[in-house]
């Protein structure tokens, strides 16, 4: 048996050669390869990814077939195995959650990944009318920023296209409240700091109003409507209110058609993919 487990292995080794030489995945359209790769995902990639590859907070939607990162089987392949530098991508087996992986489950995760791909023809809602009224008369850039142009009160939105589903988009749009996005984050900070609201009156009585950048037992730091940063001591406040009510209004469909907010999806979308 022992022989034959590394004769097995051997020739599969050699087939994962060929196949990143020619960028295929050996196991490629095989259900039953799909399906083992399901389980690897939810055991080392849904943390991030989401159950069904379908985006989390930290990693992308992978059901789209035009990825920012990789487009055969052999550039997943080598992220998944070595990570992305500078990203949250971790290499395999060194991000504290699953286990590590053989080449033959990697390939079998990309299997899934594929056979969860949506493939669609034209994406829905105009890109290029979703820029204009991002920028314009819907206002989001006064406090969303994009590829660098924009306000800085609310989330930067640059790969949210990429890292989010249109519908978790428009989620929060219609009910900003109902999850909080992050904020700052470190690459080692498990839990990041959310966009709370909060309502401080200095010892003076002012009143300042605003989103927590970063906060700690002592102090607290707050920007405010018009972009100003506030280094608060708390023990010098008169009070200090935290609420989960966010800052962003909501976008009821008489305010934002339903129509417009398909093209800024849309626009979000294809700057996430690039």
């Amino acid at each position: 048996m022992l022989r034959r487990w590394r004769a097995g292995t051997v020739v599969f080794l050699s087939v994962t050669a060929t196949a990143l030489a020619v960028g295929q995945n050996p196991v490629a359209g095989d259900p039953k390869a799909a399906k083992a790769g399901e389980y690897e995902f939810r055991i080392n990639c849904a943390l991030c990814h989401g159950l069904g590859a379908r985006g989390g907070g930290r990693g992308p939607d992978l059901t789209r077939a035009q990825k920012k990162h990789a487009h055969s089987d052999g550039e997943m392949f080598q992220i998944i195995s070595n990570g992305i530098p500078g990203t949250a991508m971790p290499a395999n087996g060194t991000n504290g959650q699953g286990v590590g992986m053989t080449d033959e489950e990697i390939w079998q995760i990309i299997a899934y990944i594929r056979s969860q791909e949506v493939k669609t023809g034209r994406m829905a809602g105009n890109a290029a009318h979703g820029k204009e009224l991002f920028y314009g008369d819907a206002n989001c850039s006064l406090c969303h920023m994009i590829e660098g142009k924009g306000g800085r009160l609310g989330p930067e939105l640059t790969g949210v296209g990429g890292s989010r589903t249109r519908e978790a988009i428009i989620d929060s749009v219609r009910n900003p409240s109902r999850r909080l996005a992050w904020g700052l984050t470190e690459a080692t900070k498990e839990f990041p700091q959310e966009y709370e609201s909060v309502i401080v009156v200095t010892a003076d009585g002012k009143e300042i109003k605003g989103i927590t950048l970063n906060e700690d037992s002592f102090s607290v730091q707050i920007m405010d409507a018009n972009e100003n940063i506030h280094l608060l001591e708390k023990d010098k406040l008169r009070s200090f209110h935290k609420s989960r009510e966010s800052a962003m209004p909501k976008y009821e469909p008489d305010v934002l058609p339903d129509k417009d907010l398909e093209d800024i999806v849309a626009y979000l979308v294809s700057v996430g993919a690039k």
